[in-house]
């Protein structure tokens, strides 16, 4: 899971990203509305947890933005507005939950739980290329059928090149999907998960190949045709 944390308060911020990766989840934060509309654009999120009070307005007007690029996104408001009115306003808005500051993380993973147990209206699709499948609902990837078992950066690199593949991905975009936008990362780590990554594909006869687009970023497509 991926989670987008939409917060202007640093400490908090850093907190719930600390606190998801304990739980194996990346996180990743935004202080502003529209940073928030930046990071969403690609639309790889699994959940959004939205402050109210931001810096450039109102988090609730955020909400019918999300919509607009996914309807099924879970978005859960975290938030000081503690009125019956405004929890009101929120669910309204198309939030599907709202949990008051302060608040206990146990209680927050709760909350994410029951809303993963809720059924979906919409299937997120898989990728197909040659002989591999990403599954980007359960967040798997088969080869042959058979599962490939990646460590986690590695799942990240593949989950990215598969969301625009046979397309040039670019470098910094591919570092905002496996990263996030805090962490600081050295300048060969990206270089080495790609290598690690293209072993394992190679090892479980992926038909499928890493091309480097010198200069620009990354291509995914399948191994016997040419750049």
């Amino acid at each position: 899971m991926r989670v987008l944390i939409v917060e202007d308060e640093p400490e908090m911020a850093s907190a719930l990203i600390k606190a998801f990766e304990k739980e194996g989840m990346l996180a990743e934060s935004v202080s502003s509305l529209t940073m928030a509309k930046a990071a969403l654009q690609d639309d790889l999120h699994s959940l959004i947890l939205l402050d109210r009070q931001l810096p450039d307005g109102d988090g609730a007007s955020l909400v019918p933005f999300i919509r607009k690029i996914n309807a099924d996104l879970p978005i859960i408001f975290l938030t000081g507005r503690s009125s019956i009115t405004e929890r009101i306003e929120g669910l309204d808005l198309g939030a599907d939950d709202y949990l008051n500051k302060p608040f206990a993380f146990e209680e927050l993973m709760a909350r994410i739980r029951a809303i993963g147990r809720r059924p979906a209206t919409v299937n997120i699709p898989k990728v197909t290329i040659a002989n591999l499948t990403f599954d980007f609902s359960h967040r798997n990837v088969q080869v042959d059928g058979i599962p490939l078992i990646l460590p986690r950066r590695q799942l990240l690199v593949l989950e990215a090149l598969c969301t625009r593949v046979r397309r040039t991905v670019m470098r910094e975009w591919l570092i905002e999907r496996v990263y996030g936008f805090d962490e600081d990362i050295q300048s060969n780590s990206l270089d080495s998960h790609i290598s690690r990554l293209r072993r394992s594909l190679e090892i479980s006869q992926a038909r499928v190949t890493i091309h480097v687009i010198r200069g620009v970023g990354y291509l995914l497509k399948e191994s016997y045709e040419s750049v």
